[in-house]
């Protein structure tokens, strides 16, 4: 079928780049019809060649520049770009973060929704700060390689530098790929659904330098088992933990349930504001904990608890809010769906000494129920839900326990701005400033913290 589009595949255009959308594409627009293209900057004037059109939009790629923007870099690597790693690598640190506070700005402005943006809080260095990697393995040109996926594919892209995450992580990589390469050990391929090693996983404590790697195995059966223990443990000394992790499911999900502690302990250990934390593979962890330290310090100043109020955490993962909160308030109550994470919750909260922090396994809105009818009273409630937002029915049962406040961390300034409307016919607004924090430099990922008051 032809469409009727003001643009054609395989075309070279000229033109100006108006702006950038929220996945960090520069935007051209031929006769209002929008045309996205990686790594073009607002300002810049560019000559491209249209690669994909659609019904109403097109990709292109930026074939030579006309003019630059002020705001541009020297790119540290095209396959960064090109696998989706660091989309925004070309644009300027402080421009990273004015682009974040302006996203949450514009969509406040569609709806007529009249709050103030701060400046977004970010990093004094913002790459090699994630603290846990998951890469596939697989079989390129007859070599067992390990790297990231090329966007919308499943086409490895080998990698050995990832730019944002610890550098010692992406050493430790290297050395299981150079073991899985030297014992034989065949990678998964998905096409036959055969192979043993599907994603080798990383996790390094930020504070306490414990290593724990994670082997992804669709077979039961680890081939050259101790060999390959001994090959990390002398090459890696950090690695205190070593689990195979069994999914024999033809799946993009990552973990399977069933976790083999083959060498040292099943968890490591790291702290978070001062709080030790258990982590075990399959823990909710956040990956940057420098900036979470920021995010959660502003969550709490911003709840302005004075140690007497009763607070609920909805969306308690394996308690990183709650028991920072508890420092600062009378009694804290976290719910979460995930069980081992309320475990985990119950577990960091009896090592920490912590003793008004109480976990229950539930979906949040209706354990926000239960909570009411036992005429519980919260004076503040903390929601950092996953980037679907919240449900309506959980803003409903969060207004008829009338807290005072209703501090909500987010990751996706759209479903944010959704829920502001949602809170507002409940009789919440917002009365000051929204601050958001850089928690993924080089990415189009953006937190912030916008509290709500009754």
């Amino acid at each position: 079928m032809k469409l009727n589009t003001p643009v054609h595949k395989n075309e070279s255009l000229e033109g100006t780049v108006m702006d950038l959308t929220y996945q960090g594409m520069g935007v051209v627009k031929v006769d209002n019809f929008p045309v996205f293209i990686p790594n073009a900057l607002p300002g810049e004037e560019i000559s491209y060649g249209v690669t994909k059109v659609t019904k109403n939009f097109a990709f292109g790629r930026v074939v030579d520049w006309k003019k630059k923007s002020e705001d541009r870099v020297e790119v540290k690597n095209q396959q960064f770009t090109q696998t989706g790693i660091a989309p925004l690598q070309h644009l300027a640190y402080p421009a990273q973060l004015k682009f974040k506070q302006h996203q949450i700005s514009e969509l406040l402005q569609k709806t007529h929704l009249d709050i103030e943006v701060l400046p977004t809080l970010g990093m004094e260095k913002p790459y090699h700060y994630r603290n846990k990697a998951q890469v596939p393995a697989r079989m390129i040109h007859g070599k067992v390689e390990t790297g990231f996926y090329k966007r919308g594919s499943h086409q490895l892209v080998p990698i050995e530098d990832f730019f944002i995450q610890d550098p010692k992580i992406d050493a430790a990589i290297i050395v299981v790929r150079d073991l899985l390469r030297k014992f034989h050990i065949e990678p998964y391929n998905e096409e036959t659904n055969k192979g043993v090693i599907k994603t080798v996983m990383v996790r390094r404590g930020y504070y306490s330098h414990e290593m724990m790697i994670v082997l992804v195995t669709k077979t039961k059966k680890l081939p050259m088992v101790q060999e390959l223990i001994d090959g990390m443990t002398s090459q890696l000394p950090e690695v205190v933990s070593i689990v195979q992790n069994v999914n024999s499911a033809k799946t993009n999900v990552l973990l399977g349930d069933k976790n083999f502690t083959i060498y040292g302990k099943p968890t490591i250990d790291d702290q978070l504001m001062g709080i030790n934390f258990t982590i075990s593979p399959n823990s909710f962890y956040q990956v940057n904990p420098q900036q979470t330290e920021k995010l959660y310090q502003r969550a709490i100043e911003q709840a302005e608890l004075t140690g007497n109020e009763t607070v609920i955490d909805a969306y308690c993962g394996i308690g990183t809010i709650s028991l920072a909160v508890a420092q600062h308030a009378a009694e804290v109550y976290g719910v979460e769906i995930v069980e081992d994470a309320v475990e985990d919750a119950k577990h960091n909260a009896k090592r920490n000494k912590i003793a008004n922090a109480h976990f229950v396994v539930g979906k949040a809105e209706e354990q926000m129920a239960k909570w009411q009818e036992d005429g519980l009273e919260p004076d503040v409630i903390m929601v950092d839900p996953p980037r679907k937002g919240l449900a309506p029915e959980f803003i409903e049962a969060a207004a008829e326990m009338q807290p005072k406040k209703v501090v909500y961390v987010s990751c996706n300034p759209a479903t944010l701005v959704r829920d502001i409307e949602l809170f507002a016919t409940q009789g919440y607004t917002v009365k000051q400033p929204i601050q958001p924090v850089d928690q993924f430099p080089q990415t189009t990922h953006i937190e912030s913290i916008t509290v709500l008051s009754r």
